[in-house]
């Protein structure tokens, strides 16, 4: 089925609506992701962010539209979802970690190859997987078990297994908890690196890596979007600093002028 989304629109999301049990978890979310985007999904905990990217991947049941290149998702299943080009990464890295770092990128590589060859070690390393390598940074680490790469190298292990398997959008779910403050900056580095030809969509609760990776930012607020745009934008309107705060001061306009929510512990969590 082909949709009305723009040429500079990758996805395209409209009225979206997720319920359980009768709890409204997203409650009819409009959403544009431009292609090249590092669009940042941030709100507190219960805003609706993970399930939003459940419905996009076909993990939850969802009513409205959600338009993939101008191409209907809802109603496919995850695995055809998965095929059109929609990778995604869950809080806690999937890796094998019995296997080493250029056997779980061959393995999700393999899409095609029958279960008795994707083990055996081939004469020649596909082009794909030693892009990846180099992509992610691991090619030292190529025979390395999964399992013992630090905590950061396994999620840069993830988003090498979405490169592999030609993913144009890839959706992160909290990429950078629990990384050392050298991970973080490596993992935005990586997503500035990947956004060159895919976009790329991270839901986060790291307001510093935030504000220094994200593109365009949505926040999202009670399962609905309550504002969105630029960082600087997001950070002064008066709805996200109530929602982060409770109340609707500015105490600092930082060196640029444009007002910044105080920082606190509230803030650092949503």
């Amino acid at each position: 089925m082909t949709g009305t989304t723009t040429p500079d629109v990758l996805l395209s999301i409209r009225d979206l609506r997720v319920s359980f049990d009768g709890f409204t978890a997203v409650d009819g979310v409009d959403l544009d992701v431009a292609r090249g985007d590092i669009r940042f999904l941030i709100g507190p905990n219960g805003a609706g962010k993970t399930t939003l990217v459940d419905a996009v991947t076909g993990l939850s049941r969802a009513s409205g539209s959600v338009e993939f290149d101008g191409r209907q998702l809802l109603g496919r299943s995850v695995h055809r979802i998965a095929r059109m080009g929609i990778g995604r990464t869950f809080q806690t890295a999937t890796v094998f970690e019995r296997l080493t770092v250029e056997q779980n990128l061959d393995i999700a590589a393999g899409a095609g190859r029958s279960a008795l060859t994707l083990l055996r070690r081939r004469r020649s390393t596909p082009q794909s997987v030693l892009r990846a390598l180099e992509e992610i940074g691991l090619t030292a680490q190529r025979d390395k078990l999964a399992g013992a790469l630090a905590h950061g190298q396994k999620q840069w292990l993830e988003i090498g297994m979405l490169l592999v398997q030609d993913a144009r959008l890839l959706l992160l779910d909290e990429p950078v908890a629990g990384m050392s403050h050298e991970e973080r900056e490596a993992t935005g580095l990586l997503l500035q690196k990947v956004s060159r030809d895919r976009t790329v969509v991270v839901i986060e609760h790291d307001m510093d890596f935030m504000r220094s990776f994200a593109r365009t930012v949505s926040v999202l607020h009670a399962g609905r979007v309550l504002s969105e745009g630029t960082v600087e934008e997001v950070q002064a309107d008066p709805g996200v600093q109530e929602v982060y705060l409770g109340h609707a001061p500015v105490t600092d306009t930082g060196a640029t002028g444009v007002p910044v929510p105080a920082r606190t512990p509230a803030a650092q969590e949503a």
